[in-house]
């Protein structure tokens, strides 16, 4: 391994609509969550069913096509890199979060 990467690919569903903004540049920046389930037996053997949420932002050709394609409840395959920022809530608490910045995004699941 004579690089690392910064590189996470997930594959999941859209928990709601995606949100599209048109940026002053020109710009298309899509956001949504997308969830991802796991499941396994515990100590006592009992099935359980883990659900996580992943936040991803796509731009530019990427978000143009989810507009048009991607909606609640697709299943997508996504493919980008992680990335952690911090922002002021309106209380003004500094909050962190870490989103998949998309760079390639397949549609699963039927049409």
């Amino acid at each position: 391994m004579s690089r690392l990467r910064n590189k996470v690919q997930l594959i999941g569903i859209l928990g709601k609509d995606p949100e599209i903004m048109k940026l002053e540049s020109g710009k298309t920046l899509s956001k949504f969550s997308i969830a991802t389930n796991e499941s396994y037996k515990n100590a006592k053997g009992e099935l359980v069913k883990d659900t996580q949420w992943h936040h991803v932002l796509a731009w530019g050709k990427t978000a143009e096509v989810i507009e048009k394609y991607v909606t609640k409840g697709k299943e997508i395959a996504i493919e980008g890199k992680l990335t952690s920022r911090a922002y002021d809530d309106k209380e003004g608490v500094k909050r962190y979060i870490t989103e998949v910045v998309c760079n390639e995004m397949l549609m699963l699941g039927a049409k």
